[in-house]
């Protein structure tokens, strides 16, 4: 059973060194190898050997970068992500839903200029969401003073999971 001993060391400090490395610079990697491989008196030798290919893996970011897009103007840079939305609006009539999304949307843009509407018709439905929120919090912010200035129709908002528009300038929380 002593024999396992040299390798379970080995084992172990190639874990340590792998674990360590993920997201570390090169210089940090190699003074973290090189420690591992100098002798410690009184606890033995170790002798880590990193293949090349190895070491390009993990010296690199693991998520894809993110993909920035631009609006229609081309003012404003973005990302999207998985965030929340208030749904203002949800119709299905043929004759009256159109308008009334689109009456709504002119009602909350006249007072929530900073907040993005956008109507969608996915059939047989026409939406209105309103906003561009990374958390729910934020979102349940907005939502409660949109039903204060709306009570005629605050009864049928709520908020959604979608992609929302994250502005470059503004960080991100994942």
């Amino acid at each position: 059973m002593n024999y396992l001993y040299p390798y379970t060391i080995l084992f172990l400090s190639l874990l340590l060194s792998v674990g360590s490395a993920y997201g570390q610079s090169s210089s940090q990697k190699k003074e973290i190898l090189r420690e591992l491989n100098s002798p410690v008196p009184g606890k033995g030798r170790v002798f880590v050997y990193e293949d090349e290919s190895i070491g390009h893996v993990l010296g690199r970011p693991m998520a894809p970068p993110r993909t920035v897009y631009t609006n229609a103007d081309g003012s404003t840079q973005f990302y999207r992500i998985r965030g929340f939305k208030i749904q203002a609006f949800s119709g299905n009539n043929q004759r009256t839903s159109k308008n009334e999304a689109h009456q709504k949307q002119q009602l909350i843009n006249n007072l929530y200029p900073e907040h993005e509407t956008v109507v969608l018709f996915e059939s047989p439905f026409w939406r209105l969401r309103v906003g561009n929120f990374q958390t729910r919090n934020e979102a349940e912010e907005v939502l409660k003073d949109m039903v204060k200035s709306f009570p005629s129709f605050g009864k049928e908002m709520y908020i959604v999971v979608d992609e929302v528009k994250i502005p470059v300038n503004q960080p991100y929380s994942e």
